[in-house]
């Protein structure tokens, strides 16, 4: 019985065991081949959220999400993980998987439910928002939607995420506050909300954190004051606030006794806000900061010497504030042993260490841009043989540079000098193994002289040579030793002199090539055109001659060629218009081109400043200038014509434009505002017909000159048309009929000539045109009507119109020749009265002359006069 009774209870445990074991495997995701399968809901959720997806730029086929059975298994699909035991999608990262995906977060992944992870960063979701759903991933750990063109508002939802450790929206265009919802979420180790367009103020959301070490708010429109509460924060070690608008004490939360933040915080980023104070002594509770930057604020109080006892700084920024009248000194920086980044540009501290000073740190950058450094070369820059960056410009030298400059072994890539008063020659031998890795070197707007030197063969990464705007003289060709991969040669504004060598032909790198207001001569190489990568030419003001080379049409990225104030000749040639489609700024003034302008000029869409002036052209002005988009439509311009190179392995260095250009009658420079300059300027050519109607279609154009030409017939009917013009001269040309009254409607008008012309009839009434000066009106004889008459009431005279052109190219050179005559006479007249009054030998030969004339004078007076009295009595 014993024995019946232990075998129908071994049976029930054996068949519970089997039902367990059934129930298992029920559960478990089957194999096959030993691989686990997923959930078919969950397979079934990511095949509809692939089709709510389109991916572009593709990398990883996409199409590994099959849907044959032999491929049906989800955990092997790219960008998916699931659990080894239970078989639930628990991952999905799309982050650089299958390359750029667009469409939409589908609610498909609803059934995702132990989904812990989920990347979908770097791809393109189109503007659509966070969806809502996703504050029903109660599983989720890491949530990462940065840079995916996301926008709206953070979904309050966010804050059901209890179990949240990751949150990154970042580089999206989220807009609205920071939910304050986000509170509950205490369990977030990094917070990273940077790159947005988020306003309002920081709320206080943070007390409940224990274990957030990274918060970014970064790169947003915030404001108001830093909230206390983030002081308290005893577990964080990043916070970056940088580029909104907080304001504040930047230091006020240091004068509270216990804030646990101050022992922990490790990088401090609070640059680009308007926040104000002084660096207090109170700065070394920060004991463990290794990154400070608040640069570009309004601090303008003290600097504690303090700030020599953070031990543990490696980056200190405190750029782009107002110091001036703070002086730096050595204590500044005793215990800096770990420096490497110092950026104290743009803030006019002064800078006073001994001259014998060795700093305890070796920096790496060295940014001291408008600071007071001078008059003496710092020489305890002597020291720091790791720099790779040193910028020292605008800072007051008035020395030359040392001779051990150029020959201790610095690692120098980017070098900068610039508007100082250098003076001195750079040497003709160097030794410099620093710049073996050199990239960039920047001594434009100094003092220095002397001839080009021979840059040495192991300048082999030389990316951007700047030595403008100083009394450099000789020749060029030592240019040709410079390494090809060169991307910026800047010699403009010096004295040099001789022939441009033809040696570019390896020069396939070369984007920029400035060689501007030097005393050149010779023809243009035909080698420039292996310059192929060539984004700006500047040959401006020399005396260069002959035609264009015809090498240049393979430059075929140029968007700046400025080639005016020499001695060129011949035609414009037809590739020009055909060649460049990116071209910008065209200027040819002050040459000796002739022939007509070709029609293949209007292919030239992008268009900005088209400058013909001071040639010999002839012909018609062409019909197709309406094709200029950038003068016809209203498009996005930059203030700047520029150039982004990329040197220094990576850096992007934006190379500024500047030309002189003939504006409201003046000849000026113009740099930060020429791109938004849009003219035309045709005048002192030979150019004949009539204005083009197609010209008013240019809507933006800011300048039109077209004076001292031969152009006939009307002005324009529907002149009124170009709304943005402010500059108009139409004068010493044979215009004839009445002004047209649109004219009267340019209210941004504010320089007009249309003197020397044959117009007529009464000049349109308006506030714009009455306001002028009638010289403005001058030499038009048939005009009538304010501001060169009260009316035109009584009888016109007939429009004789302006004198013939010889007789008013007489008159003006009557004038010049009068005043001529009147300042030759002053110098030689002033010149012989100071000799005889300060040179004594000089003084009594002449008395002696005027004694021996006077003598002379009389004697043959009296002698005439005899011989008169006795022909008289004869």
């Amino acid at each position: 019985m014993l024995v019946i009774m232990l075998a129908e209870k071994y049976s029930i445990c054996l068949r519970l065991v089997l039902f367990l074991a059934l129930v298992s495997l029920l559960e478990k995701p089957t194999e096959a081949n030993g691989t686990i399968r997923c959930k078919e809901k969950e397979r079934q959720a990511l095949l509809d959220f692939k089709q709510s997806l389109a991916v572009v730029n593709v990398f990883r086929n996409f199409s590994f999400w099959y849907v044959e059975e032999n491929e049906a298994d989800c955990c092997r699909w790219v960008g998916v993980e699931c659990n080894n035991t239970t078989g639930h999608v628990v991952k999905l990262d799309l982050r650089d998987e299958i390359g750029n995906v667009t469409g939409t977060i589908s609610p498909s992944l609803l059934e995702l439910r132990y989904l812990s992870y989920l990347d979908l960063s770097l791809n393109n979701f189109s503007g659509s928002s966070i969806p809502e759903f996703i504050g029903s991933f109660t599983e989720l750990t890491s949530l990462i939607l940065s840079a995916s063109e996301l926008s709206g508002p953070i979904p309050s939802q966010l804050g059901n995420l209890s179990r949240l450790v990751t949150l990154d929206l970042s580089s999206n265009q989220l807009t609205g506050s920071v939910p304050s919802q986000l509170g509950n979420v205490s369990s977030l180790v990094t917070l990273d909300l940077s790159s947005n367009q988020l306003t309002g103020s920081i709320p206080e959301i943070f007390v409940s954190f224990v274990a957030l070490r990274k918060l970014s708010l970064s790169t947003n429109l915030l404001d108001g004051e830093i909230p206390k509460s983030l002081w308290n924060i005893c577990s964080l070690q990043e916070l970056d606030l940088r580029s909104n608008n907080l304001g504040g004490d930047v230091f006020g939360f240091l004068q509270t006794a216990s804030l646990c933040t101050t022992y922990s915080l490790e990088l401090l980023w609070l640059g680009d806000n308007q926040l104000t104070g002084s660096v207090p002594g109170e700065i070394t509770k920060l004991s463990s900061l290794q990154m400070l930057r608040i640069g570009k604020n309004s601090l303008n109080g003290s600097i504690s010497p303090s700030i020599g006892q953070l031990s543990n700084l490696t980056i200190l920024d405190l750029s782009g504030n107002s110091f001036d009248g703070v002086t730096i000194s050595e204590a500044h920086f005793s215990n800096l042993s770990r420096l490497i980044l110092l950026d104290l540009s743009d803030t006019s501290l002064a800078l006073k260490f001994n001259s014998d000073w060795i700093p305890p740190f070796k920096l790496q950058y060295i940014y001291l841009r408008y600071c007071k450094l001078g008059p003496s070369f710092p020489q305890w820059i002597q020291s720091q043989d790791a720099a790779n960056e040193i910028d020292i410009s605008a800072s007051g030298i008035l020395d030359s540079i040392p001779s051990w400059f150029w020959i201790t072994p610095l690692s120098v890539q980017n070098l900068n000098l610039s508007f100082n008063q250098i003076t001195g020659s750079l040497p003709q031998s160097v030794n410099f193994t620093g710049c073996f890795f050199a990239c960039f070197l920047d001594l434009n707007s100094n003092n220095l002289t002397g001839p080009l030197p021979k840059l040495p063969k192991y300048f082999h990464d030389l990316d951007s040579l700047h030595l403008s705007n100083n009394q450099l003289f000789g020749s060029v060709t030592a240019i040709c030793e410079i390494t090809p991969t060169i991307s910026i040669l800047d010699l403009s504004k010096n004295l040099f002199s001789g022939v441009i060598p033809d040696c570019f032909t390896k020069w396939d790198a070369l984007r920029v090539l400035n060689l501007a207001q030097n005393n050149l001569s010779g023809s243009i190489p035909m080698s420039i055109g292996n310059a192929t990568s060539l984004l700006m030419l500047n040959l401006r003001s020399n005396s260069l001659s002959g035609s264009l080379p015809s090498s240049i049409r393979n430059s075929s990225r140029l968007s700046f060629l400025d080639l005016s104030d020499n001695k060129l000749s011949g035609n414009i040639p037809r590739w020009i218009g055909e060649s460049f489609p990116s071209l910008i700024f065209l200027s040819l003034q002050n040459n000796q081109f002739h022939g007509s302008i070709p029609h293949q000029l209007c292919e030239l869409s992008n268009l900005q400043i088209l400058d013909l002036s001071l040639n010999r052209f002839s012909g018609s002005i062409p019909h197709c200038l309406n094709n200029f988009t950038s003068m016809s439509q209203n498009v996005d311009l930059s203030r700047t014509i520029e150039h982004s190179v990329i040197i220094s392995r990576g850096a992007d260095f934006r190379y500024v434009d500047e030309a002189l250009l003939t504006w409201k009658g003046q000849k000026q420079k113009y740099a930060k505002i020429l791109g938004l300059l849009l003219l035309i300027d045709l005048s002192s050519n030979q150019l004949t017909g009539e204005i083009p109607d197609g010209i008013t279609s240019l809507r933006e154009l800011a300048a039109l000159n077209l004076s001292r030409n031969v152009l006939t017939g009307n002005i324009p009917r529907k002149i009124g048309q170009l709304r943005q013009l402010q500059a108009l001269d139409l004068s010493r040309n044979k215009f004839s009929g009445s002004i047209p009254p649109s004219l009267s409607e340019l209210t941004f008008l504010g320089a007009l000539d249309l003197s020397y012309n044959y117009l007529s009839g009464e000049i349109p009434k308006g506030t714009q045109l009455q306001s002028f000066d009638p010289s403005t009106f001058s030499h038009n004889h048939g005009l009538c009507g304010p501001p060169i008459t009260a009316n035109c009431s009584g009888p016109v005279e007939p429009p004789q119109g302006q004198p013939e052109r010889d007789h008013d190219d007489s008159d003006e050179f009557m004038k010049w020749f009068y005043s001529g005559m009147g300042l030759g006479f002053a110098v030689v007249f002033w010149g012989f009265c100071g000799a005889v009054l300060f040179k004594r030998s000089w003084r009594h030969s002449y008395f002696r002359f005027l004694d021996d004339l006077k003598d002379w004078l009389y004697l043959a007076f009296v002698l005439h006069k005899a011989r008169l009295e006795r022909r008289i009595r004869a």
